[in-house]
């Protein structure tokens, strides 16, 4: 059997950069919120109170990032195997699920104060609005240099996105509300912040389900993967092929190789392992593979197999 080497992308470097980048957004995004909590309650805007309870989700969720990746970078152990390297996945997960229950509160107020609407000082949403986009543009600015490739800081910067996004529709409904006295612009503005919540919710959502779920990942073709690895003379079938996630970056692959018994008895099986561990390094960039060698009578009193 052969076990491919630990190669992730993901290395001490990088973690020190992903570190530092989600700590300087979250400190600004803290201290943004207090502001936009007093401002919205100075100013009965309901739109101020969505944007300030997504900058909470944010907050988390950042915060939740920072602690998976320090969970992430612990070593291997014997209850661990993997290490904790899951951890961001389900950091990411429970953001999505943040996202879904705070657009469902919004909603419901947001339904309610179209039908009674209340009066809001579009002044003072101009003014945090104008703060807010300043704000989350520099910590997405930041987030940016980060390795978006994991999708644990991917998530952070899409809750970061999502609220630059969510502030430029304010200051849009606070210009409105100066110029035109329609108060109920607010609420729209409001649901427009739900809108983007739900498509970050869904974002995060699906690919963490995917790996959770062990899925085969989307880029690796398993018909493929079983034609490549049949390329090799010695090697006379596959089967008990898997291939899943174990965290952002670093898919995994194990399956069972029958070989010829001539493999054996000449001792070229180390140099046929090498050969197909480089062509599932090459060709589907799975760093990550055991592969168990059998002869070809194995297979018949193999217990649990699978095609």
């Amino acid at each position: 059997m052969g076990d491919g080497g630990h190669d992730h992308p993901h290395g001490p470097s990088s973690v020190g950069t992903d570190r530092r980048a989600l700590t300087i957004a979250l400190a600004l995004l803290v201290g943004f919120m207090v502001f936009e909590v007093a401002a919205a309650v100075a100013s009965n805007s309901l739109v101020l109170l969505a944007d300030a309870g997504h900058m909470l989700v944010d907050v988390g969720a950042i915060a939740g990032s920072l602690v998976a990746i320090r969970l992430a970078a612990r070593p291997e152990t014997g209850s661990h195997t993997y290490g904790m390297k899951r951890a961001e996945i389900l950091a990411a997960a429970a953001n999505g699920i943040a996202l879904l229950i705070v657009s469902a509160l919004v909603t419901y107020d947001a339904v309610v104060r179209l039908v009674h609407p209340s009066h809001v000082d579009g002044a003072v949403l101009i003014v945090v609005a104008a703060v807010g986009v300043a704000v989350n543009v520099v910590a997405t600015m930041t987030v940016a240099k980060a390795n978006r490739r994991s999708l644990n800081v991917e998530g952070a910067y899409r809750h970061i996105l999502t609220d630059l996004y969510g502030f430029a529709g304010t200051l849009i409904a606070g210009i409105v509300i100066v110029l035109t006295g329609f108060d109920r612009a607010d609420a729209i503005a409001s649901l427009l912040v739900v809108v983007l919540m739900l498509k970050a919710a869904v974002a995060l959502l699906r690919p963490a389900l995917h790996i959770l779920l062990e899925a085969t990942p989307e880029d690796i073709d398993l018909d493929e993967v079983r034609r490549h690895l049949l390329e090799l003379p010695e090697v006379q079938s596959v089967h008990d092929l898997h291939a899943w996630t174990l965290t952002s970056s670093l898919p995994i692959v194990t399956a069972h190789v029958v070989v010829t018994d001539e493999c054996f008895n000449t001792g070229e099986a180390g140099r046929v392992l090498d050969h197909l561990q480089d062509c599932l390094s090459g060709h589907f960039d799975v760093a990550h593979s055991t592969l168990q060698f059998e002869s070809a009578g194995h297979v018949d009193h193999e217990l649990g197999g699978h095609a």
